[in-house]
């Protein structure tokens, strides 16, 4: 059984950074890609951000050159740097695993998720 915690939401001004970080169990972590999704009130959970084993990196539009992705196999950890905050990325953050073996966009190719971190951007 695969555990994925996430850490690091909180309020944050417009124009600030947060770093989420997702720790997970298990012993194979660097061998599966990993992806974070974002759910508003009242949306559908959506892509943010994906990398592979290799670190080759995925974004959804409206969070290219504002959020990184990165990982530390060491840790078993995936990290989401997020930076120039809009209150428009308010929402819960996910982290997931991915079954597919590579990085993608779709929800369902993830089986394994965290409990969900929120993300607050207000004045």
């Amino acid at each position: 059984q695969v555990q994925l915690v996430e850490s690091g939401g909180g309020l944050v001004q417009p124009g600030g950074s947060l770093r989420l970080s997702c720790a997970a169990s298990g012993r194979t972590f660097s061998s599966y890609a990993m992806g974070w999704f974002r759910q508003a009130p009242g949306k559908e959970r959506e892509f943010v951000a994906a990398i592979t084993p290799s670190g080759n990196t995925d974004f959804a539009e409206s969070q290219k050159g504002r959020f990184t992705i990165s990982r530390d196999n060491a840790k078993n950890t995936v990290y989401l740097q997020m930076n120039s905050l809009r209150p428009e990325d308010t929402a819960v953050y996910y982290c997931a695993r991915s079954r597919a073996g590579y990085a993608t966009r779709i929800r369902s190719t993830y089986d394994y998720w965290g409990q969900g971190t929120q993300v607050t951007v207000s004045s």
